[in-house]
């Protein structure tokens, strides 16, 4: 179990809100609900989703390693 204020759970919860707001970017009727604001408080997801689809391959080999990490060294 990791700990939401430690750097690895940071980590964690990082690539998980990127990888969920990347495929609620795929879904259409998702994406015209959470994903239509640019600025403020939403605007967030916007940038992770973008992150997400544009770096797709880096955080996938990111989100292994950390599974290796928790899995193997936590």
């Amino acid at each position: 179990m990791t700990n939401a204020y430690s750097v690895d759970g940071l980590v964690v919860f990082s690539l998980l809100v990127i990888c969920t707001c990347s495929y609620m970017k795929r879904v259409p009727r998702l994406k015209s609900f959470f994903l239509t604001e640019k600025k403020g408080f939403f605007g967030v997801f916007y940038k992770a989703a973008v992150i997400g689809v544009r770096l797709h391959w880096i955080v996938a080999v990111f989100c292994a390693i950390m599974a290796v990490y928790i899995i193997l060294l936590k």
